[in-house]
């Protein structure tokens, strides 16, 4: 082999080398997993059913008749105390199906993901339903407490001033134990505090 032909052979290996450096390595596509598919669809299944919870919820406690008040009526009569007993226990019924309701979601979705995103997700999304049930308790013992005001007959009156909370408020907020004007101060008051 001559010396020209030799080292044209190495600049063309060179030139090769070269153009293989050159081109980038294509990486390898991450691998979709049908876990991953699945969260995604049982994420927004998940949202779905959330909301249909919620209406759910608010359609069972929402949906009652508010109380014809007739003229010259006693306050807190006993068609009112039970009307808002009534008010009570829907409430918190339909709060203790959603706590039933968690608990088997929790143990039916329950799952050890390959993927941390997808564990993340789920501990994530266990952890806001856990706040959202931790304060479904705190509102399930003011119902406790609000039913046992009803049985001592002091259901309906500010515990601040003792004046008449009122039958409408008392729709609108049933577990209500302060007057619209006492809990205006209240509000003040923790505002001035906070900032």
């Amino acid at each position: 082999m001559s010396p020209n032909k030799a080292s044209a052979d190495k600049e063309s290996q060179k030139k090769a080398v070269s153009k293989k450096k050159a081109a980038p390595k294509k990486k390898a596509a991450p691998k979709k997993t049908a876990v991953t598919k699945t969260s995604t669809a049982a994420k927004k299944l998940n949202a779905t059913e959330a909301k249909e919870r919620a209406d759910k919820l608010l359609q069972g406690f929402g949906n009652f008749e508010p109380y014809k008040v007739t003229k010259g009526e006693e306050y807190m009569n006993d068609d009112q105390i039970g009307h808002f007993r009534e008010l009570l226990l829907a409430w918190k019924h339909a709060l203790m199906e959603e706590v039933d309701r968690t608990v088997q979601h929790m143990q039916d979705e329950a799952a050890n993901f390959p993927d941390p995103n997808d564990r993340a997700s789920q501990e994530s999304d266990f952890t806001m339903e856990l706040r959202a049930r931790d304060r479904e308790r705190k509102l399930i013992k003011k119902i406790e407490e609000s039913i046992q005001t009803l049985d001592s007959e002091d259901y309906g009156h500010c515990e601040s001033c003792g004046v008449e909370i009122g039958i409408r408020r008392l729709e609108a907020r049933p577990t209500a134990t302060l007057c619209i004007d006492c809990k205006t101060l209240d509000e003040i008051r923790e505002k001035q505090k906070g900032g």
